[in-house]
């Protein structure tokens, strides 16, 4: 942790923390809850971006970081490597799982918004090593994220054409992405935000379509039902070790659902707004990732060509609307996935931005990468996390299909070790709010707390564990081991190295820095005064959807 900045909080004059009258109540005025510092002169430290990130734009980047290649080709590899069955199973099991993370990490991040958010909670709440290695782990996490969406371009511009060379794809959209982010915070969010409005309509035509072409809406005019669960090895295809590897490409999937609090440090009134986000997790991850694999699971058979190979991949989306009927629609679905990896890949190169950042404000990077413009942007951050997305060229020598498979399984495993520490940093901060007597100021409590972060990180260390079982049989894969595993001996020598060369130690409880960049400031309810009754609630789903 860095030395505590002498100055006042940011003055962000053109939105004010909102508190009204109702935020008096039986404790006290707003002001009089603080114990140490008043608002305007609490100590700050990574709260020094700008907070340019409008509810609208947070809600959609919420759905953009989760809603990419994972979803769109990842589960064509899923389903044929596990089958219907265990591609839908795993996909509920880890969308439970990532709900009850996301319940922690909004507690959290509504009460300490800053860039970091959970690397730097990883830190505050239990050991500093501990936020080291995570936070270091997670940056390179989002810069493979990248590079691995860079990738995915060049097996969907397969789709059309083989001549047409897929480095130079990748370059232009590798240039596209940096200007998007090194401008100003807005630029990135309004892209990410019109962008995933495209996903969220693309899937609900999706969704629809697909239903359609199960009862019968299809080029051979034919009932398809539950066919495809009775082909073959269906429904379970390859054993447990089938279903055991659904897990990494479904953590690979959703992962990018939690990095949305990375954007508390730019976000306005991250008390009233980030409280919204995660509450919505849920019908989200049931209406776009649970009915979107049934639909696949149903429609398209876990043997059908192009789902798995090693040099091309068809994304199931694509092969559905082909069913329809259309090779334009095919085409048109191939060109939607197309700018939703775009998303994918502007909202993992703006979270690891934001993590190198936060390494130098902490002084566990060079205080180069702190650096901002005058829009407060980390400029340097941006190049030096883009420059590891040059990865991606080497898919002309080795495949991009497999190429896409090593980085997938290196960020799955990578997203399940940073859900771990999100439940380990919720259990440590609850306890210690607690006996500092200060959980009255959390503007959102967690309400599956303790249970819901135990479960969180059992079943997380589990999954780790067992999900590489597919490496091992039928026989030995290297590869498949080294890029199932190589993140936690890497974890491991990163947390006990920086332990033993700074001498950090398990913070104590009642020592747990709860003060430095809080944000105290709140509205009670998620509804203001005029949005009670069913005029509320209509602007309420609206809002949601858009």
């Amino acid at each position: 942790m860095g030395v505590l900045s002498k100055s006042r909080r940011r003055d962000d004059s053109e939105e004010p923390p909102i508190v009204s009258d109702d935020d008096v109540d039986k404790d006290g005025p707003a002001s009089n809850r603080s114990s140490a510092f008043p608002a305007s002169e609490r100590p700050i430290i990574g709260d020094q971006l700008a907070r340019k990130l409008t509810a609208r734009q947070v809600q959609m980047i919420a759905i953009g970081g989760t809603i990419g290649t994972g979803l769109f080709l990842g589960t064509g590899k899923s389903l044929a490597t596990g089958g219907p069955a265990s591609i839908l199973i795993a996909y509920a099991i880890v969308g439970a799982i990532i709900f009850v993370t996301m319940l922690s990490l909004g507690e959290m991040a509504a009460y300490i918004p800053v860039a970091g958010s959970f690397c730097t909670f990883a830190g505050r709440f239990v050991d500093d090593a501990f936020g080291f290695a995570l936070t270091w782990n997670y940056w390179f996490n989002d810069a493979v994220s990248m590079a691995s969406d860079l990738v995915a371009l060049q097996l969907i511009l397969q789709y059309w054409t083989n001549n047409f060379p897929g480095w130079a794809l990748s370059l232009i959209f590798w240039a596209a992405l940096i200007l998007a982010n090194i401008i100003t915070v807005k630029a990135y969010g309004e892209l990410e935000y019109w962008l995933s409005l495209l996903k969220v309509i693309t899937i609900t035509i999706f969704i629809i379509l697909g239903i359609a072409v199960n009862c019968g809406g299809n080029k051979m005019h034919q009932y398809i039902g539950a066919h495809n669960w009775y082909i073959g090895d269906a429904p379970f295809v390859g054993g447990i070790g089938g279903f055991a590897s659904v897990f990494v490409t479904a953590a690979f999937a959703y992962g990018g659902t939690e990095s949305v609090a990375i954007t508390a440090g730019e976000t306005k009134d991250p008390a009233k707004n980030l409280p919204r986000v995660v509450k919505n997790v849920f019908w989200r991850i049931l209406l776009f990732y649970i009915l979107s694999i049934l639909i696949i699971g149903l429609n398209v058979p876990y043997n059908k060509s192009g789902l798995n190979d090693k040099t091309t991949r068809t994304s199931p989306f694509t092969i559905v609307f082909q069913m329809a009927g259309s090779n334009v629609a095919g085409s048109f679905i191939n060109a939607v996935i197309m700018t939703s990896v775009l998303s994918a890949g502007n909202h993992a190169l703006f979270a690891g931005t934001r993590l190198l950042y936060t390494l130098a404000v902490n002084r566990h990077a060079p205080h180069l990468f702190a650096s901002l413009t005058r829009y407060q942007v980390p400029w340097i951050a941006v190049l030096a996390t883009s420059a590891i997305s040059g990865l991606c060229f080497g898919a002309s020598f080795i495949g991009a299909g497999q190429l896409w498979t090593w980085l997938q399984n290196i960020v799955g495993v990578s997203n399940q070790l940073s859900w771990i520490a999100i439940g380990i940093a919720s259990l440590r901060f609850r306890k210690a709010i607690r006996l500092q007597g200060k959980e009255h100021l959390l503007p959102f409590k967690n309400y599956t707390y303790p249970w819901g972060p135990w479960c969180s990180v059992i079943l997380n260390c589990f999954l780790v564990l067992v999900q590489g079982w597919s490496s091992f049989s039928p026989k030995f894969d290297v590869v498949t081991f080294f890029s199932l595993y190589v993140e936690l001996p890497i974890m491991a020598v990163m947390y006990l190295g920086w332990k033993l060369l700074r001498r950090t130690k398990i913070v104590k409880l009642q020592d747990m820095d709860l003060e430095t960049d809080t944000y105290p400031e709140r509205v009670m309810g998620t509804l203001g005064p005029d949005e009670t009754g069913w005029k509320g609630r209509g602007y309420t789903a609206l809002r949601w959807l858009l």
